[in-house]
């Protein structure tokens, strides 16, 4: 079923996103890379469009949203240091786990944030209208949007600037990856 709301379509990836927590987690050793490797995907893909297309309008359109915003982008910036530590190890690392525990609170402690904080005031803000056009534009930006996490990039300007070529060698760096099963060993 195809998701209109842009509200409805984010929660529904933030619950997407703690089932992959718990598939990377319980995972065989076999397993866990791949699962991993979408957990990373669906990471990087919804942090940039949110910060792309939700956050510039959660700025102007909810009460306190300068600040609310700001708060979610310094979240998600040490959410993808993390990320990205992670995705330059071997998940067969015995630090992986511990580390990987680490991001996952800190990316559930997020998504409770901007759930509480952004998208609640901005479904009581906005007409179904705007949440449809912002469901789209989610839409797009993900179709275009990097693959593997890039800390730093976390402003909409930022992410059109940098985000095609970033984007293009990001996906040349995944097919690399599953040609060689390979993790780590790109430079």
């Amino acid at each position: 079923m195809p998701q209109t709301d842009v509200i409805d379509l984010l929660l529904r990836q933030h619950a997407l996103i703690r089932d992959l927590f718990d598939e990377v987690e319980f995972a065989t050793p076999q397993q866990r890379p791949e699962a991993f490797d979408r957990l990373v995907r669906l990471l990087a893909v919804h942090e940039t469009a949110e910060e792309e297309i939700v956050h510039p309008h959660a700025r102007t359109a909810i009460d306190g949203g300068q600040g609310v915003v700001d708060d979610r982008l310094q979240e998600e910036k040490s959410a993808k240091e993390l990320l990205s530590q992670l995705d330059e190890m071997d998940p067969a690392d015995a630090d992986f786990l511990p580390l990987l525990d680490k991001l996952r609170l800190s990316v559930l402690e997020h998504a409770r944030a901007e759930e509480r904080y952004e998208f609640y005031q901005l479904r009581q803000k906005t007409s179904e209208e705007q949440r449809r056009a912002m469901a789209a534009g989610v839409k797009a930006a993900e179709a275009m949007a990097p693959t593997h996490p890039h800390p730093g990039v976390e402003s909409a300007t930022k992410n059109v600037l940098m985000g095609t070529p970033v984007a293009m060698m990001d996906r040349v760096r995944d097919v690399i990856r599953q040609a060689t099963g390979g993790r780590g060993s790109e430079g």
